[in-house]
């Protein structure tokens, strides 16, 4: 499971030009591609939000 300062971490990365990542955990990637940075940014993010307790607010028209 990722956390918020997870993507902090690698949103600082992105910014920056690095391909490696220190996360808060001690833990330390080193990316090949930022294709593949943004990629793992996807995930960590669609795996936070549910967690963060973000409602998705939805919108019907409906005719008759």
């Amino acid at each position: 499971m990722f956390t918020a300062d997870d993507i902090t971490a690698l949103k600082r990365a992105i910014a920056t030009g690095a391909m490696r990542v220190r996360y808060p955990d001690s833990s330390e990637v080193t990316y090949r591609t930022l294709a593949e940075m943004r990629e793992t940014l996807r995930m960590m993010e669609a795996d936070v939000a549910p967690a963060a307790g973000s409602s998705t607010s939805r919108s019907f028209l409906v005719g008759f």
